[in-house]
């Protein structure tokens, strides 16, 4: 479980203290000078994972299309964090619909260059059908499980399954509400023990309610977990 951050502040270090890995949106925005990531490293413990949100020059300038040497600087970037290093995560303008060509080409070089999880956030409905998830399957990417859900099917994870991301932004005010317990403990049963990895990013960062749902839902999980 974790908080996503705008950028990890001067309270990251408090912050691995609790939780046990961090969403970095700010990638999105911008590049980071190498200090940027060697700080990040420095200042976590063993274990601590990043994920990095892909530039939006690749997924909403370019719209994935004639961006290799983009992506090939964004992963130049945070391969700085080493083995803190976690999953890419690509979330498309809502615009973007799917086309075969098109995303063939970009998650077959993205795969060419990074082998590590790939988290992908599509809000476009094109995006959920049958044709779509196979495509992501194959390249080994996982379609994040999102909250709210534009289109119904969005609410479930999709791609490939031996990886799951889920990012809940907050409802019913995105990015403000804080999620109930009951919705808490209703998400932790539907998250599957036998997946070999599974995030947890809670995005409604505005009220600071992101923290505590984390680690609210971390409570749930070890208590369903404990020997009884």
């Amino acid at each position: 479980m974790a908080d996503r951050f705008p950028a990890a502040g001067s309270h990251l270090e408090r912050y691995a203290t609790r939780l046990n890995a961090v969403e970095i949106n700010s990638t999105f925005y911008r590049p980071h000078r190498p200090q940027t990531y060697h700080r990040w490293v420095a200042t976590t413990p063993e274990g601590f994972r990043f994920a990095v949100k892909a530039p939006k020059a690749v997924t909403h300038e370019r719209r994935l299309e004639d961006c290799e040497n983009l992506v090939q600087a964004f992963l130049d970037q945070v391969r700085l964090l080493g083995d803190r290093l976690g999953p890419i995560l690509v979330q498309l303008p809502p615009s973007l619909a799917f086309d075969p060509g098109v995303a063939e080409r970009f998650f077959g070089d993205l795969r060419g260059r990074f082998s590590g999880p790939v988290a992908f956030e599509p809000r476009h409905s094109s995006w959920f059908e049958p044709a779509a998830d196979d495509l992501l399957a194959a390249h080994r990417v996982a379609r994040v499980a999102a909250d709210p859900a534009r289109d119904p099917r969005a609410a479930t994870p999709g791609g490939w399954r031996d990886f799951t991301y889920v990012r809940l932004h907050g409802s019913p005010r995105i990015y403000y509400s804080a999620y109930e317990p009951e919705r808490l403990a209703a998400l932790a049963r539907t998250l599957d023990p036998g997946c070999p990895e599974t995030w947890v990013i809670f995005d409604n960062t505005a009220l600071g309610a992101a923290a505590q749902d984390a680690l609210a839902l971390g409570e749930i999980l070890a208590a369903s977990s404990a020997p009884t």
